[in-house]
């Protein structure tokens, strides 16, 4: 009423028109913001439901219209119950039932009971894997979730004492969770090792989510009605990372870690050291890192490798040292002549390097130098005495060159006055003596001699060769090409770790001439299988990093390492379609932890399960 008479009041016409101008833009305006919110009250509301194990779009539904006790049924909601896993990864392999029920409850209002676990020790790491769960789900609610009342109260029983975790070490677990008519939910998990039990709380988060319909936060939920026995069919199931080529932080080893744990992978296996570099600061010998590392900051520090192994087992990973020798190795060992060991080292840098070596640097321990034997003794105690009693070591020998050898003359030398011819099979023998003189000093300083070693498959592990050049109970057979050599070597009596090249490797298609695969390779790959099927201990995916740094990790990793994972736990019988929407729901999880892992298809297709099968 007021403008109408102020308006009427307007004598000039050109002042009324632009007036009405204003009030029109000023009501398009507000129409266009009333459009938006209710455009914005469909967004993230979509509705699904189960159907014949498939989650499909039912209905868009407005926010505002949501009650306080129904939950939303988005599409992390729905997979948590649909289909026989949910969205578990891996998935378990003796009885997994899970129906559908799905609850509320309070982030802070989550109650550890550890009073049946068997001692102090396994009390102790229950409590701190109990944090990394709290952590995890913390993670879940950012930036907050929603109180509620609901309580969830773990209990967690184990039936032997704490014990380092080896290949022979019981993983299995049982898991109940129940809710009763106040909607209180209990959860039980049972194992023989705390090991298990720490696999069972990986399950147990999985079996967690959030979801959110307004702005005052997220919804925290659990299947509430679900009983799971699982336990992992191969006892090594790995991944290895080079930190050679390229260095990479603690914090970015550590993301790594978190994302293994998530999936089950239990074996880091750390190619530390290569001829790039020497990045290990260790007391008995701080020349290996002043002489080998990139620089003072790209270094890991006696500090760095505790706290890291720590930091692993807690999420269920032992980590195995790699030093790889005698190839391999260079920058790091080339202060030896200066300080009068001789040359520890041969072939360093030489030219042309397609020569000398499988690439740049080359370099290759020497072989008649008696200090070089010493000085990897000290090397390996020092390592050593940080980890597990009797945890297994990887001493690398692969791929050494025999041109190297044979071109140095003072190995030249001192094989013609040992009698000796310079045929492949004379420096073959010289090698074999190699891994035998590193073997002793290994015994020799850490003490140790029942510890397994592992080294890779090279000339020496020929099978109609192996057996007059390493010993059957001491060392065990990384296998990187062929499975038909993993087979064989397995009916020798010798025990193997599958890591072919063409399936498992993950720098392929990085560099010529190689070719790429995505993570439905490696899931389809079924291991071998030998006459001494508890020969085959398991396998690992290898990130070599001639082409990686910490900016490329987590997309050239993840999600493919989490394939091997499945297929390690659980070895299934179906194929990777099967799978792949538990493994986009297991991304997506991974991407909560803090990592970037690469995309499996387009958004659309993450909406619409079964409609969307991608055979690129």
């Amino acid at each position: 009423m007021i403008i109408s008479l102020y308006l009427k009041r307007i004598q000039n016409m050109d002042c009324w028109r632009y007036i009405t101008s204003i009030l029109l833009l000023q009501c398009q305006f507000l129409s266009i913001k009333l459009a938006t919110a209710e455009s914005n009250s469909l967004f993230n509301s979509k509705i699904y439901k189960c159907v014949n194990h498939t989650c499909i779009i039912s209905e868009y539904q407005n926010k505002s219209k949501e009650s306080n006790t129904e939950i939303v049924e988005s599409i992390d909601v729905c997979r948590l119950t649909c289909g026989h896993y949910g969205s578990l990864w891996p998935r378990p392999t003796i009885m997994t039932t899970i129906n559908d029920s799905v609850i509320k409850f309070g982030l802070n209002n989550v109650v550890f009971n550890t009073s049946s676990v068997t001692d102090e020790l396994g009390k102790k790491y229950i409590a701190e894997v109990s944090q990394v769960f709290m952590l995890s789900l913390k993670k879940l609610c950012e930036p907050q979730c929603i109180p509620k009342t609901n309580n969830l109260t773990i209990f967690v029983t184990t039936t032997t004492p704490f014990a380092n975790l080896k290949w022979s070490t019981n993983e299995s677990y049982d898991l109940h969770v129940s809710t009763d008519h106040l909607n209180q939910i209990t959860v039980n998990i049972t194992a023989q090792t705390v090991y298990g039990a720490r696999n069972g709380f990986e399950t147990l988060r999985q079996l967690i989510t959030t979801y959110e319909h307004n702005s005052s936060g997220k919804t925290i939920v659990i299947a509430g009605d679900v009983q799971i026995m699982d336990k992992p069919m191969y006892s090594h199931r790995g991944f290895m990372l080079d930190t050679s080529r390229n260095y990479f932080p603690i914090s970015s080893i550590k993301r790594t870690l978190d994302a293994m744990g998530h999936s089950k992978l239990n074996v880091f296996h750390w190619h530390a050291t290569d001829s790039h570099s020497f990045p290990l600061d260790l007391p008995s010998i701080p020349q290996m890192a002043m002489y080998g590392a990139y620089s003072p900051k790209k270094i890991y520090s006696y500090t760095d490798i505790k706290d890291l192994l720590r930091y692993a087992l807690v999420r269920g990973i032992r980590i195995i040292m790699e030093i790889d020798s005698p190839a391999h190795a260079g920058y790091g060992w080339q202060w030896g002549k200066e300080s009068g060991y001789g040359d520890m080292v041969v072939c360093l840098g030489k030219h042309p390097w397609w020569d000398y070596c499988v690439q740049p640097p080359c370099g290759q321990l020497n072989p008649i130098n008696n200090n070089t034997y010493t000085w990897l003794g000290k090397l390996y105690k020092d390592l050593v005495s940080i980890f597990p009693k009797g945890e297994t070591f990887h001493m690398g020998g692969d791929e050494v060159a025999v041109k190297c050898w044979n071109t140095t003359s003072e190995i030249v030398d001192w094989m013609q006055t040992n009698n000796r011819s310079l045929t492949e099979s004379a420096y073959l023998d010289l090698w074999s003596e190699f891994h035998s003189k590193a073997l002793n000093a290994y015994d020799n300083e850490v003490g140790d001699s029942d510890s397994d070693i592992i080294v890779w498959s090279s000339g020496l592990t020929e099978p109609n060769i192996i057996e007059k050049h390493l010993d059957k109970n001491r060392y065990i057979i990384e296998v990187w090409y062929g499975n038909a050599l993993s087979v064989d070597l397995a009916n020798l009596g010798y025990k193997v770790v599958v890591a072919v090249e063409d399936i498992y490797y993950l720098d392929h298609g990085l560099r010529p001439p190689t070719t790429y695969h995505s993570w439905k390779l490696i899931y389809n790959n079924k291991l071998p299988m030998s006459n001494n099927s508890d020969h085959i201990l398991g396998a690992e995916t290898c990130m070599f990093t001639e082409f990686v740094d910490d900016f490329g990790l987590d997309i050239k990793v993840w999600p493919r390492a989490a394939a091997l994972a499945e297929r390690l736990w659980a070895n299934p019988s179906t194929n990777a379609l099967a799978a792949e929407y538990r493994l986009m729901q297991h991304r997506e999880r991974l991407i909560t932890l803090g990592l970037r892992p690469d995309r499996m298809n387009p958004e659309w297709c993450n909406d619409r399960e079964g409609e969307c099968i991608i055979s690129y």
